[in-house]
């Protein structure tokens, strides 16, 4: 696998022209150019140079730079466990946010010190990285999907994409983990259906489970990913592997659900908050799509409730009422899922109701960027090789079906980030083709009978 990922590639002609012959140090360059590594390379050492810069000109995030996932790190770093996901007097063991996360941020607050800038540069530094090594699985898909042009044309497109090197430096949250593990999970699935080896669908399972104990957003494609493969494999149909596969992912939640079981008296198996995040954006008060003014972080009477009412019977509570105004609300919740599906492609801001007269010149360019960005994804899932239809398919699933929960509660710019990899390669090739109409030269398609020998 990480030979897979590390793996150099030639670079190909956009064009069917001949090429003069290359001398050995312009041979050389040209492969440097084209190595995953070195554009994983270039990618961390702009985004830490863009660090510090900003650290210089722009202040940084106040401190203390609290959320859920810092909050119960302090709590970890403390000694005091697993707990007190908001910052109120300590609140007891939690399951509000998936464990991975926390304990590594805990880690670092106890090197570092808790809520102090030194840790705060560490996390930056750390999503730098984590934001970096995403262009490994994005080649490698990018390649295996639709070519070597495509793949180095959108490895680079990650290296400068504003979003991807924007959000890990100002984002304290597993964002930037979870695009990386995602776009593994991604290229561990276009692989896998040729795999015949036990232990590479064993691995294909425990890396759902790590995604899955870092962000349980992930989990959404799980089962339309298993679907395709299956069907994928149909001519030899065969549920030993996958089983094997699905039985080692659920074996390693069980100590987590466990554990929550044990502590919060109720079975769950990732996170106890979905009902809170259903009724913040589904309720009479709900004035946006991305609603926050009633989350316990920011508001005081509902931070008290759930104090007073404890974790899981006020998560009830509130998917309860959320259900209710759904159910009584049948109109306005249309209307609101409809600006949310807007919201989650076309926003670049949380800022409710931005206006394009009044934001910033930085805004509207990256409104714009995004806009093509959107564009060219389009594009390229529907002029996608014949050849390759089946495997564009999970292309489809990420873009239908990662948002979905984020429709429903709520949507913050940062929710679409695990699925950009797959959108910005989507783009990149979307682009390619474009081009390649503009200019009448025709894109050398990847060699699906060097592909399929290589998987097995």
């Amino acid at each position: 696998m990480l030979r897979l990922l590390l793996a150099a590639a030639t670079l190909l002609s956009l064009s069917e022209m001949p090429a003069a012959p290359a001398t050995t140090k312009s041979h050389l360059l040209h492969s440097a150019f084209s190595a995953p590594l070195f554009i994983a390379s270039v990618a961390f050492i702009f985004r830490v140079a863009l660090l510090f810069f900003l650290r210089q000109r722009i202040a940084g995030p106040s401190m203390p730079y609290v959320n859920e996932t810092t909050d119960i790190a302090a709590s970890i770093a403390a000694g005091r466990g697993f707990a007190s996901p908001f910052p109120l007097a300590h609140t007891g063991a939690t399951a509000w946010v998936c464990p991975l996360f926390p304990y590594l941020l805990a880690g670092i607050f106890r090197i570092w010190g808790t809520f102090t800038q030194n840790s705060l540069l560490a996390i930056q530094i750390l999503n730098c990285l984590f934001a970096s090594l995403t262009i490994f699985p994005i080649y490698a898909a990018a390649k295996r999907t639709f070519g070597s042009a495509a793949a180095l044309f959108s490895a680079w497109l990650w290296v400068f994409l504003p979003f991807a090197w924007w959000t890990p430096i100002q984002d304290i949250w597993d964002t930037s983990l979870t695009a990386f593990l995602l776009a593994a999970i991604f290229w561990a699935t276009l692989v896998i259906r040729y795999r015949r080896g036990l232990f590479s669908w064993l691995a294909y399972g425990a890396l759902w489970a790590v995604g899955a104990l870092v962000n349980a957003a992930v989990l959404s494609l799980l089962p339309f990913f298993f679907a395709w493969l299956l069907w994928q494999r149909r001519d030899s149909f065969s549920l030993a592997r996958p089983s094997a596969a699905l039985l080692l992912f659920f074996f390693l939640l069980l100590p987590w659900t466990i554990r929550n079981h044990r502590v919060l008296g109720k079975w769950i198996l990732l996170r106890s908050n979905f009902g809170v995040e259903l009724w913040l954006g589904n309720n009479p008060a709900a004035g946006d799509p991305n609603s926050f003014a009633l989350h316990p972080l920011w508001n005081a009477s509902e931070a008290a409730e759930f104090q007073r009412a404890g974790e899981i019977n006020y998560a009830a509570a509130k998917q309860r009422a959320a259900l209710a105004y759904i159910r009584t609300h049948p109109a306005e919740t249309v209307r609101t899922i409809a600006a949310r599906v807007g919201s989650n492609w076309f926003a670049v801001t949380d800022r409710v109701n931005a206006q394009w007269s009044t934001s910033p010149a930085y805004v509207r360019t990256l409104f714009l960027a995004n806009f093509f960005m959107v564009l060219f994804a389009a594009l390229g899932l529907i002029v996608g090789p014949h050849d390759i239809r089946a495997e564009t398919l999970p292309y489809w699933i990420v873009v239908l079906i990662f948002p979905l929960p984020y429709y429903l509660t709520h949507t913050l710019v940062r929710y679409r980030f695990p699925s950009e990899p797959m959108v910005t390669i989507l783009a990149a090739y979307g682009a390619s083709q474009l081009w390649s109409w503009i200019t009448g030269r025709t894109l050398r398609a990847p060699d699906r009978s060097a592909v399929l020998k290589s998987a097995r």
